[in-house]
């Protein structure tokens, strides 16, 4: 055997006293998960999952102590609202859209005449969800949703969601090794929970199985259903830019702040290009808020009833936004025309790419060179940030990518 070299020994006896200290207590915890399960299983008879289901479906599964991390993690690195959009709304993302809407056309126009929500929109919310079914998440439900239901916040909740997905399995839908999604639960192409999925999942193509996650017909129609039973109205865009006049009380804008189009208009706004509003084709008497998720100084919007549906998809303005925003450059819209109040802009996937390949090249460990500035990408980032002598935060934007294109 090899003899651990001083300098490593500290580190190497903690470890190997923390492994000690450990695993008798995770495997106190993997006992107590399996209490747990076993006090689940008269309520899950109860609501509607058989004793031999149950078990079968349970079998051999272990708490996953991880994601307790996740349940509780307060981040203390919050993406500005136009880093958030530059991602989720880029010219890949447009691209391989539009690429989708006509691979799906034929689907996707039944969908609409079926339930009333437009190709566009369909789509735009497959975009951000699921990047058009590319990352569904690797997290198999039933262990996700059964150490939730035993550990943390919110047990009872996610109880509920944890008999949905055994009832899933049940009704044989989706195979048990094809059930996996976030963390948190949601699965498919459009992200649905399971409580959610039995509500609102549709069987578009009638081989008598609803599946969100390898059947892209279902995940589509179940997303317009989605929307329809959430009060979708096929004649109403969800909105669009304006133009704030100069020294505009803030404390009017708000989602629920809904005043009419007439009344919006005799405070000053104006479409994006100085047009009054009454030339945006709503009715004068439409009621819509106003929605500024940077300031005064930064976009603008009007936002009607179908941005408050789109918003009920994940209870999040920057989300709906970026739902909204792609589902309009779908149909050949631009991008926003006031720019963000910032001196250093958010960046595409692209970009982020080459973000941190560079810093990969001066010998940095990302990780992989995916796009998606995590937690190695911010701690090279904040390295390079300190070399170079500028803000240390671990914001990829496009000051830091500029710095490091010129070889600084």
């Amino acid at each position: 055997m090899q003899l651990l070299k001083p300098s490593y020994r500290p580190a190497a006896l903690a470890a190997l006293l923390l492994a000690l200290i450990s695993s008798p207590a995770q495997a106190q915890s993997q006992a107590e998960f399996q209490s747990c399960l076993a006090r689940l299983q008269p309520a899950a008879r109860q609501a509607g999952v058989d004793s031999a289901n149950f078990i079968r479906f349970t079998q051999g599964v272990q708490a996953d102590f991880s994601l307790l991390e996740k349940l509780n993690y307060q981040p203390e690195f919050k993406l500005p609202i136009w880093d958030y959009l530059s991602g989720l709304v880029d010219e890949e993302r447009v691209a391989d859209g539009l690429a989708g809407l006509s691979r799906h056309a034929e689907v996707l126009q039944k969908v609409q005449a079926q339930y009333g929500v437009d190709p566009a929109t369909v789509v735009a919310v497959w975009g951000v969800e699921s990047n058009y079914g590319r990352i569904t998440g690797k997290y198999p439900l039933v262990q996700a949703l059964g150490t939730l239901s035993c550990f943390g916040r919110r047990q009872s909740y996610f109880q509920g969601e944890f008999y949905a997905a055994l009832r899933i399995l049940q009704r044989g839908d989706i195979a048990p090794e094809r059930l996996n999604g976030s963390w948190a639960g949601a699965f498919g192409h459009t992200q649905f929970m399971p409580a959610t999925y039995e509500r609102l999942a549709v069987d578009f193509d009638g081989d008598g199985r609803r599946d969100l996650v390898d059947n892209s017909a279902d995940a589509l129609a179940s997303t317009a259903n989605f929307l329809r039973k959430g009060g979708w109205k096929s004649d109403l865009p969800w909105g669009f830019e304006i133009k704030l006049p100069n020294n505009f009380d803030t404390s009017l804008a708000g989602r629920k702040n809904k005043r009419s189009l007439a009344d919006w208009e005799g405070l000053g706004l104006t479409l994006v290009d100085g047009r009054p509003l009454s030339n945006s084709g709503l009715a004068a008497g439409e009621k819509v808020g106003l929605l500024m998720l940077a300031g005064a100084n930064g976009p603008a919007f009007v936002t009607t009833k179908n941005f408050d549906v789109i918003y009920g998809y994940n209870a999040a303005e920057s989300y709906g936004l970026a739902i909204a925003h792609l589902s309009d450059r779908l149909r050949g819209g631009q991008p926003f025309v006031t720019p963000w109040p910032t001196d250093d802009p958010g960046i595409a996937r692209a970009e982020r790419r080459e973000l941190q390949t560079l810093p990969a090249a001066r010998g940095h460990d990302i990780g992989d060179i995916d796009g998606m500035l995590g937690e190695k990408s911010r701690v090279a980032i904040k390295h390079e940030q300190s070399r170079l002598g500028q803000m240390v935060n671990g914001r990829g934007g496009l000051k830091i990518l500029q710095a490091l294109r010129a070889g600084q």
